[in-house]
């Protein structure tokens, strides 16, 4: 639950049992047990191995004192009248609570990135303007683009206009010579109806006149009013050209400021500027309330260290992370629980530690009596390895 970190160990008890109390001393000498260069690294091994584990059985006896003393702080809690319980259950509530938000603020899904929030907060004054401007470019590039396409579609018509009515102007004028060619003909006719058939056709000659007269002066106003239009098509077409150049102008211009707002605030619209704005702006009362409640925490904590250390406890600050025992009575058993498990397998692994020592010093003391080495200086060595 917390309370402790676990060490590593070299070996497993099982393995540790097995390699100093289980093996002679015969088995690890083989037949030649008067070796002296055996009985010496023999000896010297041991001494190791007794010392590794020395250190070992030193660490699990604090430990094992450490878990009791837990378990006694537990008892203590568990003693403290309900009436008196009752505030430092409420300031556990209020760290546990705490605890929650600020879990849920780490967790949380985060809609801008640091970058943004960067940016965002290093050019705080300016960016409503900057949203305000980037919409209002973005407005005035999209109308500049539409009268762009206007007066383009202006220019191509006044283009065909032109075209249309000079076509026209050749097929007028194409019909002026087919006429011409009539009248001299019907001219050429009614001078052999005269002079040789000797009638009267005035009538005739006044039909040919007029219809060609007629025909002629139609051609001639339609002619004239052709290039007029086509004057006037001209002036408004290159009045529109005029005013496109203009626009592409402006379009230039607003188009280089729009693009530069989108890339220095890395969006592709106002609309996004704009989101990722209001996303800073909740980031920021999110942040201030993390604050808050960081503030709040270490209150709350040194709070309830002071109410604890009335007690007298081993350790009261282990509490702040483990205020949900102090609140509910099943989360204190669980943690209970676990404590003695832990002390159970300390004490196990003390024992085993200590039978590995005494067994591995006996082994010993045998090897020496039988070679007649078990001197009192060496007996002395082999007790303050076993102290």
């Amino acid at each position: 639950m917390g309370f402790f970190k676990r060490r590593k160990r070299k070996a497993e008890l099982e393995r540790i049992g097995q390699e100093n109390g289980d093996i002679s001393a015969e088995e690890i000498l083989g037949e030649d047990i008067t070796d002296q260069k055996k009985i010496q690294s023999y000896i010297t091994n041991s001494c190791r191995e007794i010392s590794e584990v020395s250190k070992e059985l030193e660490e699990e006896k604090s430990e094992y004192r450490i878990v009791s003393d837990y378990l006694k702080d537990i008892q203590t809690l568990e003693n403290i009248p309900e009436e008196d319980f009752l505030e430092i259950r409420s300031t556990a509530e209020h760290i546990s609570g705490l605890n929650r938000k600020r879990d849920a603020f780490q967790n949380a899904e985060k809609k801008i990135s640091d970058a943004q929030f960067m940016q965002m907060e290093q050019e705080e004054s300016q960016i409503p303007d900057a949203i305000v401007r980037l919409r209002s470019n973005e407005d005035y590039q999209t109308a500049v683009k539409r009268d762009m396409n206007y007066l383009e579609g202006e220019k191509t018509e006044w283009h065909y206009n032109k075209y249309h009515l000079l076509r026209q102007q050749k097929l007028l004028k194409n019909m002026s010579f087919v006429l011409l060619f009539i009248f001299a003909a019907s001219i050429a006719a009614l001078f052999v109806l005269q002079y040789r058939l000797r009638e009267d056709i005035t009538y005739a000659w006044m039909s040919v006149i007029l219809i060609a007269a007629f025909g002629g002066f139609g051609i001639f106003l339609k002619m004239t009013s052709n290039q007029t239009e086509i004057k006037q098509s001209e002036i408004n077409m290159n009045h529109a050209i005029v005013l496109l150049n203009r626009m592409k102008f402006k379009y230039v211009n607003v188009t280089n400021a729009v693009d530069y707002a989108r890339e220095k605030y890395h969006v592709k619209n106002a609309s996004e500027f704009k989101y990722i704005w209001e996303q800073y702006l909740n980031e920021v009362k999110e942040r201030e309330k993390f604050r808050q409640a960081n503030e709040d925490l270490e209150y709350f904590s040194e709070k309830l260290i002071r109410q604890l250390n009335s007690y007298h406890l081993y350790d009261t600050r282990v509490w702040v992370n483990q205020a949900s025992a102090l609140i509910d009575k099943k989360e204190m058993v669980e943690v209970k629980h676990n404590l003695i498990v832990r002390r159970q397998k300390l004490r196990s692994r003390i024992e085993i530690n200590a039978q590995s020592m005494k067994d591995r010093k006996n082994e010993m003391e045998k090897i020496l009596r039988r070679q007649h080495m078990y001197t009192p200086q060496v007996r002395d060595i082999i007790n303050s390895l076993l102290q």
